[in-house]
């Protein structure tokens, strides 16, 4: 199918964002991604055409708007720092899709995060929930996707509790660890919003997997497929918070929030909503079980380095081991 629609990708440099911009390509779109890392390489070889977001300047980033029939919207940040927070990342939201009104866009589609609300003591569900809110009240038409975690090769919480089997003769989780997840595939995910985005009722769908996991056998299914079943233990999340930021220091990294450990411990990553993907966690553990885990993918390393593609930022073993030891963690 070929178009001279154009659409936008937020990210598409990036994990989700270029999944659905690859899928795009491939069903013959014209597409443009807005970006934060507009120097990043990328493996589109000059396919699409990449513009700064351009949060302060409206007139710019509507002009980088026009002309688009689908916006698919992938922007967030997934903890707060002192570069970027939950709350400027709302209001950024708010201006985003306020220009794409302005520019004529058709249609939103949003990547979003399950169970999210307003009255959330979590400020990330809660600002999820804020956008979402922000989107229908545009009066632009919208599929609203909510996934509850997204792995593929470019993932980082399967991948790093991979790489923490690897490594340490323990896994602790937080408390029981029969809080439930229900991860997609980010092929999937990708699928099912560019089928969104040719659509034009409104509409909020859990994007969810065709398995479900308890946190503990989670775990243990992917200990199984790389050959490193540890013992796992249960730790208080006082204490999984401590760790994983002692960890993280040494890794110049975060590795987990108190936000991350209470949803998950909440069950806010579970629905029962029917699923959306095909593809199994447990299928890909399997065909990916030799490289996943190898290298640990650091989220802040991502963040910073804004030329480098995502697969180049997962640090060299020969680097980790050097700070681990340095630090006495190994």
């Amino acid at each position: 199918m070929k178009t001279d629609n154009i659409q936008i990708v937020t990210g598409a440099f990036g994990f989700s964002g270029k999944y659905i911009a690859r899928r795009l390509l491939d069903t013959g779109h014209r597409v443009h991604t807005i970006t934060n890392s507009i120097k990043r390489a990328n493996t589109f070889k000059g396919a699409l055409l990449a513009f700064p977001y351009n949060f302060d300047n409206h007139e710019k980033l509507v002009e980088a708007l026009k002309g688009t029939d689908v916006l698919y919207n992938n922007y967030w940040v997934r903890f707060n720092h002192k570069d970027f927070t939950h709350s400027k990342a709302v209001e950024n939201s708010h201006i985003l899709f306020n220009a794409a009104k302005k520019a004529g866009i058709r249609r939103i589609v949003h990547i979003s995060i399950t169970n999210p609300s307003e009255n959330s003591s979590f400020e990330y569900f809660r600002g999820k929930a804020e956008i979402e809110r922000i989107l229908i009240e545009s009066g632009l038409s919208y599929a609203i996707l909510r996934p509850a975690v997204i792995f593929g090769q470019e993932d980082i919480l399967i991948n790093n509790i991979a790489w923490f089997l690897r490594r340490f003769p323990l896994f602790g989780v937080f408390g029981n660890g029969n809080y439930r997840l229900q991860p997609i595939h980010v092929e999937d995910l990708a699928n099912l919003a560019v089928e969104q985005g040719q659509k034009t009722e409104n509409c909020i769908i859990d994007a969810i997997g065709p398995e479900t996991f308890t946190y503990r056998s989670l775990v243990e299914e992917i200990g199984k497929a790389i050959g490193k079943q540890r013992k796992i233990i249960s730790i208080t999340p006082s204490a999984g918070y401590c760790l994983g930021s002692l960890i993280g220091r040494m890794l110049g990294d975060i590795t987990i929030t108190r936000d991350e450990i209470e949803g998950l411990m909440s069950d806010l990553l579970y629905t029962n909503s029917a699923p959306q993907g095909k593809i199994k966690l447990t299928d890909w553990l399997k065909e990916y079980s030799a490289t996943v885990g190898r290298r640990y993918s650091n989220e802040l390393a991502r963040r910073r380095d804004t030329k480098l593609p995502y697969n180049h930022l997962q640090e060299p073993e020969e680097k980790i081991q050097w700070k681990l030891t340095y630090k006495g963690i190994k």
